[in-house]
């Protein structure tokens, strides 16, 4: 038997889960998350997966893991010591910026801070113009004063960001090549590797972060990849940000593709969960211990986007612009909220009760988990309403303490406000159930989608226990809940394919540009793609070389992407491709102009390796079935004695009328007053109003 394994590291818990190819059954191992070392977990939470599901290392066929290590030095400030070498005259660009701010009338805002001090960034006497013709030659009398400055200050690694470079890179190549003779073990970013693109500022952050990031996450990549070949496993492979795992040398070549790895991963897997059920318009919802993650499937594709920042801040509802470091690379589009398990409670100068974005994290936690927390966390309340089991969690593994969890909630924000345990603990599910359901609104209706036209598949450890009250809310008449839901996130890196995304700059009219520059920046893209892929093995007969276009109008500053068909580019798949640019214009503004022509900015190709599909299922089984009740609060009823259902004992067929619950190792589910859930072939519980 192969079994693929995939691990996802979470605020709270690192989850491994494990899934045998040809039957589709799941194992998983739940361990808290280590900050001071994740390593420590994933080692950990590998080795208890194995021995609990006898699985012999020799048949493990893939190893896909899901990293926060570039978003966490971004966001901490504890990336490598860098340089930036730009064309003379263009030393502050990367603080120059954009002129888009955070808050439009605050004269004493602070810009966001910049990876590279002014001292580190140098600069070169060359110029190229917006044609790609040399203007200035490079000065290369110039380059061994910059490689002893940067000898000089120690600097750990350095980017490259010339004018022009996505047109002509001859000079960029040139200087890399001089730098890396120079300087050895220094790491040397080319702009014209990393994103050969147009937008200056937006090449040059792209760069500085793959080389700020680069070094820490090659030395974490490198010690997990000795542990895990220690333990007889096969190479490590990494979730890229647009939903696709690459092997350990393409992330490191591009750091920047691996920043939002871990909730790439969730989508990926709500998309196979909507393959195997035949749903193709879902919202994908996950709650974890630290913030809450909605992503929509229109149509069975996902939705993916190249405008993100990473290292922003979060303005509750959506990552505002201007706050953080943009990079240039295909992201799933989603939007996050700081709404989790871990989310902290609290009462503002007002008076008024909030939730997060503060974190209790793994360490010390919720205040019930006994780990010396004392702040009250969403945890705490559904602990409290009884939503999750008073006594203990992970199966018995995790024992609960109920009084310290009300002794929270008590100190922080029942007595100050004048309410009952009870009553506090409402308070906080439903402010949270709030934030959680303007991140739905954002991916859904601000996006042009009727949400009551979508399924919503919940998981992570806290999604099915808030997974209806959303439902509700937005009207949304269906709620899955997959197996397995608190470790669904790691299943997603093993339901997935091998992808790397190109990308190149062709400026031209739609409407009058040769076919054959198009076919010959395309063929370019894909001599790299199929060499990627040779790299890693993959058979032709499994390889894909998807293409799109970056479109808009004249006078327009953003482009709205667009597929090209399959075969010769020729002027009628042009024209195809300007028809679904006029579409999703109007699909996404509320209006087209078809009279207006159409500019093509940028080409991109995807190239894939597809792995042999999965189907993961789960069913119960009715030998293994126990009910028992407990006090849980709903709104419409208050506190009432509630069945509380063994997911692993509910066969196929089983059908739970709400008030219920329904408990298993990874996560609880929620079946409020007025809901019924039903058990499918596959171990799926769908919801529905009664």
């Amino acid at each position: 038997m192969a079994w693929r394994i995939g691990i996802d590291i979470g605020g709270t818990f690192t989850d491994v889960a494990m899934v045998e190819e040809t039957t589709g059954r799941i194992g998983i191992a739940k361990v808290l998350t280590t900050p001071h070392d994740f390593g420590l977990a994933v080692i950990e939470g590998i080795r208890q997966g194995l021995d609990q599901h006898n699985i012999d290392p020799a048949n493990v066929s893939l190893l896909s893991h899901a990293t926060t290590v570039v978003t966490n030095a971004l966001l901490e400030r504890k990336g490598a010591r860098t340089g930036f070498i730009s064309t003379r005259g263009f030393r502050d660009l990367l603080e120059l910026r954009r002129s888009s701010r955070v808050d439009l009338y605050d004269l004493f805002q602070d810009a966001p801070a910049v990876l590279v001090p002014r001292r580190w960034r140098y600069e070169i006497t060359e110029r190229i113009d917006a044609q790609g013709e040399v203007v200035t030659t490079l000065a290369e009398d110039e380059i061994a004063g910059i490689a002893a400055a940067i000898q000089s200050a120690g600097l750990d690694t350095v980017a490259v960001s010339l004018m022009f470079s996505f047109l002509n890179d001859s000079h960029e190549r040139r200087l890399g090549a001089k730098l890396r003779e120079a300087l050895p073990n220094v790491p040397v970013f080319l702009s014209c590797d990393v994103l050969p693109e147009i937008r200056e500022f937006e090449r040059a952050s792209t760069t500085a972060v793959c080389a700020y990031v680069g070094p820490l996450l090659a030395g974490y990549l490198d010690r997990l990849q000795r542990a895990t070949t220690s333990l007889s496993l096969p190479d490590l492979h990494v979730m890229g940000s647009s939903g696709g795992v690459i092997d350990i040398a393409e992330a490191l070549r591009m750091p920047a593709a691996v920043v939002e790895s871990g909730p790439a991963a969730g989508v990926i897997a709500a998309a196979l969960a909507g393959r195997q059920l035949g749903l193709s318009d879902i919202i994908s919802f996950d709650m974890g211990g630290t913030t809450a993650k909605a992503s929509v499937i229109a149509g069975g594709e996902i939705a993916v986007t190249a405008e993100y920042e990473v290292g922003g801040s979060g303005s509750g509802s959506r990552w505002m612009n201007g706050t953080g470091h943009p990079i240039r690379v295909p992201v799933i589009d989603l939007a996050e909220v700081s709404a989790g398990g871990g989310s902290i409670a609290w009462i503002d100068p007002g008076g008024s009760l909030r939730v997060g974005p503060h974190s209790a994290g793994a360490d010390p936690g919720p205040a019930g988990y006994g780990a010396g927390g004392t702040r009250p966390t969403v945890t705490d309340a559904d602990l409290v309403l009884g939503y999750l089991d008073r006594q203990s969690l992970l199966g018995g593994a995790l024992i609960v303490d109920i009084e310290a969890a009300e002794r929270a909630i008590d100190d922080a924000i029942a007595r100050p406000l004048h309410l009952t345990i009870a009553e506090a603990a409402a308070r906080i599910a439903e402010i949270v159930n709030a934030n959680m359901a303007e991140a739905l609104r954002i991916v859904s209706v601000e996006r042009g989608h009727d949400a009551r036209a979508f399924s919503l598949v919940a998981f992570g450890g806290a999604g099915p226990v808030h997974a209806t009250a959303l439902a509700d809310e937005l009207q949304i008449p269906e709620v899955v809940v997959p197996p397995v839901p608190g470790a669904f996130s790691a299943l997603g890196l093993v339901a997935t394919d091998l992808k790397r995304d190109y990308v190149r700059t062709l400026y031209a009219d739609l409407g009058t540009v040769d076919p054959a520059r198009v076919a010959a920046v395309f063929a370019a893209m894909e001599t790299s793609g199929q060499a990627m892929l040779d790299a890693a093995l993959v058979p032709p007969e499994r390889r894909a070389l998807p293409r799109q276009a970056d479109l808009r109008y004249r006078r327009q500053a953003y482009e709205l992407t667009v597929p090209i068909v399959d075969g010769e580019v020729t002027r009628a798949s042009l024209d195809a491709a300007m028809e679904a640019f006029h579409a999703k214009h109007e699909l996404s503004y509320g209006h087209a102009n078809r009279a207006e022509p159409v500019q093509l900015v940028n080409l991109r190709l995807t190239a894939i390796g597809r792995l042999p599909s999965l189907m993961l299922a789960q069913p119960g089984d009715a030998s293994a079935a126990r009910t028992r009740s407990r006090d849980v609060w709903f709104a419409a009823t208050g506190f009432t004695s509630t069945h509380v259902h063994w997911r692993p004992g509910l066969p196929a067929g089983s059908v739970v009328a709400g008030p219920a619950i329904i408990e298993a190792v990874d996560s609880t589910t929620v079946v409020p007053p007025g809901w019924t859930a039903r058990v499918d072939d596959m171990g799926f519980i769908r919801m529905s109003r009664s």
